[in-house]
């Protein structure tokens, strides 16, 4: 849809470089027909930012809508990327109607860490908590996401941290779809190769891995914050065991909390 303002900001080096085009895409991991054109972050915010500015903002993002709908694929990586940016940045129009619209189309987690991070103007409220609420609720993989991204980025504190903790008890990863393949199931498949040949995307853990990383993301941040409540949320947990080794991960990797026990 943006093409022509994306394909300026794209470095010589992803249009060159195949060995450096090919670790870019691997580091967002796309689903199959997802085009990355290989445009940097920082330039993705300039464009968002002007486009928001611009008297014509409101029929830029309906455009965003529009085009999206037409199929899965339709966008590029770096069009939703825009498209969630220009959200946040936006100062007319309803800004809550605007990010349901956009947050069924989100599919790989740059897109969704991005948006979700930048979304200063989503206040902590009652109304707010209960739109993530219906999204942890979610059967899709980054809809859960997006709701624990939300959620450690703009209601992480002593008021509902217990929320928080109360939501991921009650998630079932079991029911929650994904369409990135798991290592059992990429197995299954044939190995990767065979995987990715026939049009499925594969995660480096079990489905659905970017749901669980994110509640993981989640509690290693609330262990630097919170580290007492963390831990005694940790000692009766419904969370599945591989969530607990993601979060011990996290924990471990980050400077904020490589020195406190995670335990």
């Amino acid at each position: 849809m943006i093409e022509n303002l994306i394909l300026p900001l794209v470095g010589e080096r992803f249009r060159n470089d195949e060995k450096y085009r090919t670790g870019h895409i691997s580091i967002v991991n796309p689903l199959p027909g997802r085009t990355v054109a290989g445009a940097h972050i920082p330039e993705m915010k300039a464009l968002a930012r002007s486009l928001a500015c611009g008297e014509d903002a409101g029929a830029v993002i309906k455009g965003f809508e529009a085009e999206a709908a037409k199929g899965r694929t339709a966008l590029t990586h770096e069009e939703l990327m825009v498209w969630g940016m220009m959200i946040n940045c936006i100062r007319t129009g309803d800004r809550m109607a605007m990010l349901g619209k956009f947050v069924p189309y989100i599919d790989n987690w740059a897109v969704c860490d991005h948006v979700c991070c930048g979304a200063k103007w989503f206040r902590k409220t009652a109304d707010a908590w209960d739109i993530l609420c219906g999204y942890f609720a979610s059967d899709r993989e980054f809809e859960v996401r997006f709701a624990t991204v939300m959620a450690m980025s703009h209601f992480l504190d002593g008021k509902y941290l217990p929320r928080i903790f109360f939501q991921f008890d009650r998630l079932d990863f079991s029911r929650i779809r994904s369409e990135y393949l798991g290592p059992a199931q990429v197995r299954a498949a044939g190995g990767a190769g065979k995987a990715r040949s026939s049009g499925m995307g594969t995660a480096p853990g079990e489905a659905p891995y970017y749901a669980r990383m994110g509640v993981a993301w989640c509690l290693a941040t609330s262990l630097a914050k919170f580290p007492d409540d963390t831990r005694a949320y940790l000692r009766h947990s419904r969370l599945p065991e591989d969530v607990i080794r993601l979060y011990v991960r996290k924990a471990r990797e980050s400077f904020r909390t490589r020195n406190i026990t995670p335990f």
